[in-house]
């Protein structure tokens, strides 16, 4: 339809995304991810000043995160301490454990220390020694100097964990003259308390197939199956990691305990060299409720903008009749 000279042409037009009010534009992105909301702000200023606001990425944040993080950890935005603690673990529980955020997705990661977990022996210096290394994030850590029994357990209340997400647990630890662990993988556990319980074995030994390798051990000789796949991994930080398993937190359950171990006990041999950090609990991506919250988010905004530009047309035609 057109009107008189000039009068704008009234019919199906794109609707500026820049003219949404900045509440609205605040809530659609805080549906998203901090990943998307760093992508959205570069749609234009005006989504860049609402995409990095205290109100959107307070949504990313953990609920109740206040009552989580010291109060000495403080900064100017609540995107400066969103990527903060992704990029640096604060101490939490009076230095018992440490909490940092998923980069991705915001869930919440712990690792517990060595001071948390129960580790069979640590009290006795001839076979555990504590000790104090500038690269650890815990005051103190254990060096295993010689043991025949090695056990490692520790656990977590699942209320401290982010709901319907994906998790991880690792063994973090250092070798130094390490030996013993070459020809019994260590047996890996990770379960909810009184539910099932998922195992794996692996080797803590990062160097065992050189090793065998060089005292021309065949893995035929060995006493166990080999796991040759199921080795420890090199870390970012330095340290190594071997994972013991994967869980995943339901939606409704916010009590009871997740266990994790780490045991060799059977070959009975001595074995020594390890430097424990802790135990990790980390928040695995791709979450798999993110792509559907964000095909839900991509729908409310296709349905937002056809209404804004229904009342856009509407305004133009009761204009151009006015």
């Amino acid at each position: 339809m057109k009107g008189g000279e000039g009068e704008e042409e009234v019919g199906c037009c794109s609707f500026n995304l820049n003219a949404l009010p900045q509440d609205c534009i605040a809530v659609i992105i805080s549906f998203t991810s901090p990943r998307d909301a760093c992508r959205l702000s570069l749609v234009s200023t005006t989504f860049k000043s609402v995409a990095d606001s205290d109100a959107v990425w307070e949504s990313f944040l953990p609920s109740r995160y206040q009552d989580l993080i010291p109060s000495s950890v403080s900064f100017p935005s609540k995107k400066q301490l969103y990527l903060s603690l992704c990029e640096n673990p604060v101490l939490i529980d009076g230095g018992r454990m440490s909490l940092s955020l998923e980069r991705l997705s915001g869930k919440k990661c712990y690792m517990v220390s060595p001071r948390e977990l129960h580790i069979v022996w640590s009290d006795t210096p001839s076979y555990w020694t504590w000790i104090s290394i500038p690269e650890s994030r815990f005051k103190e850590i254990p060096e295993l100097l010689s043991v025949c029994w090695f056990e490692i357990r520790g656990k977590i209340s699942i209320f401290m964990l982010s709901p319907l997400t994906l998790y991880k647990a690792y063994l973090v630890y250092k070798v130094h003259d390490v030996y013993g662990f070459e020809f019994y993988p260590v047996q890996l556990s990770v379960g909810f308390a009184g539910g099932e319980v998922r195992k794996r074995a692996a080797y803590l030994d990062p160097e065992r197939g050189q090793r065998l390798h060089d005292w021309q051990i065949e893995e035929y000789q060995l006493p166990t199956p080999s796991y040759d796949d199921r080795l420890p991994k090199a870390r970012p930080d330095g340290w190594l990691e071997v994972e013991l398993g994967d869980f995943f937190t339901e939606g409704c359950m916010d009590d009871g305990d997740l266990e994790m171990s780490a045991l060799e006990v059977e070959g009975g041999n001595w074995k020594g060299g390890l430097i424990i950090q802790g135990i990790e609990i980390r928040a695995i991506t791709p979450n798999p409720y993110t792509k559907l919250n964000h095909v839900l988010v991509s729908i409310l905004i296709i349905l937002l903008l056809k209404m804004l530009d229904k009342i856009n047309q509407y305004t133009r035609f009761k204009h151009v009749c006015v």
